[in-house]
């Protein structure tokens, strides 16, 4: 497998470059970039020509990933080879957020083959559900394929975010997903977050899928507003300081959640994945070093390679966590790069959800203020 990355920080230097890029030396290409790239319709119509015979996997995002870097308004290409292996898209067009499961559904079924290993998945990080998404996802899919992956972001604005589609064209309302085939993929996941719940358990006592109502009987968007004080003029934003940590029973395996949205009229808070009816919420805080040690965590959950050949690994990080490190948001990067070989890539970014399988689960779920990486490779 060959492997190659390059980072742009500009329009001038993205224009010069694809104009002149090899895209037949390889299979796949990955493009993660600040959404001011993505909406500049000189950049998007040279993105066209130069992948239109390609298979192009990519989104906006709230800041991105590559030469062991972090990086903000800038374009991050890496293009992948395989030496015997292969890849496959599929893309699904949202006309409405229901349909969230039947997108999941359809994507999986169209890249379910006998030998299929991976899928790598990346979403409209708004209008969609991300928990039905995976729903229909693992409705098709055995647990023997890996599936990961995130929800695209547009710098914590909350407004619009881009996925390229069959047609390598980046718009809103779509969700892509990359199918990796063949006896030699090598993949593993892994995923730690690093933060702690506080306070008493509440009840989701009225909620619809992702939307929640009340809590403890009582107004949902009241509640929460009165554990952040001032904080909650800032809402949504102030919210990815302080997610929900929700379990369906007492004493089952905890999810995080995130607030993407508030609605005053109604008093409601819409999450990035479903909470039920029923389940238990506490609120969730940490600290600098907790998410930190929280990468180098989820690092260690991968097998740490002394092989040779060249390795990809995904990464996909909340930006929940970003706004907590500020200027330490690089640390978290070194802590996970630290641990593998020079000859591995990463390339990723900061996102509105993330997609893994837990280490004791089957099925792919979604997940918010972790750090998610995957590997990939040909053994």
């Amino acid at each position: 497998m060959k492997v190659s990355q390059v980072v742009f920080k500009s329009k001038s230097e993205i224009s010069e470059s694809l104009k002149n890029y090899n895209t037949d030396s390889y299979d796949i290409h990955f493009i993660f970039a600040d959404k001011k790239y993505l909406t500049d319709e000189s950049i998007t119509s040279l993105i066209y020509s130069t992948f239109k015979n390609s298979i192009l996997m990519g989104c906006s995002t709230a800041g991105e990933i590559g030469n062991k870097q972090v990086y903000e308004g800038s374009f991050v290409l890496t293009s992948v080879k395989f030496e015997t292996s292969r890849v496959k898209k599929s893309t699904y067009h949202l006309k409405d957020v229901k349909e969230s499961f039947s997108a999941g559904e359809f994507i999986a079924n169209q890249l379910l083959e006998e030998d299929l290993k991976y899928v790598y998945i990346l979403s409209d990080g708004i209008n969609v559900n991300g928990s039905n998404l995976l729903d229909g996802i693992n409705s098709v899919l055995n647990e023997t394929v890996n599936v990961s992956g995130g929800l695209a972001g547009d710098n914590a604005e909350f407004l619009n975010t881009y996925v390229a589609d069959m047609n390598n064209n980046f718009v809103p309302n779509c969700v892509s997903a990359l199918g990796f085939y063949g006896d030699k993929i090598s993949t593993n996941s892994g995923s730690f977050g690093g933060w702690d719940s506080f306070g008493i358990d509440r009840l989701v006592t009225k909620s619809i899928e992702n939307v929640v109502y009340e809590i403890d009987g009582k107004p949902a968007l009241d509640l929460y507003k009165s554990y952040l004080g001032e904080l909650s003029n800032e809402l949504p934003g102030s919210a990815l300081f302080f997610p929900l940590e929700m379990r369906t029973i007492e004493n089952d395996e905890s999810l995080v959640r995130t607030i993407l949205g508030i609605n005053e009229n109604d008093k409601s808070l819409t999450f990035a994945g479903n909470i039920a009816e029923g389940s238990y919420i506490k609120l969730m805080k940490t600290n600098v070093e907790r998410v930190i040690n929280g990468a180098e965590k989820a690092a260690l959950q991968l097998p740490i390679s002394q092989n040779l050949k060249n390795e990809l690994i995904f990464m996909v990080s909340c930006v929940g966590r970003k706004l907590v490190l500020k200027q330490l948001t690089q640390d978290e990067i070194d802590a996970v790069t630290s641990q593998f070989g020079e000859n591995t890539t990463f390339a990723g970014f900061y996102s509105y959800g993330e997609f893994s399988k837990l280490k004791m689960q089957s099925t792919c779920s979604l997940h918010n203020q972790t750090m998610t990486l995957t590997s990939l490779k040909e053994i």
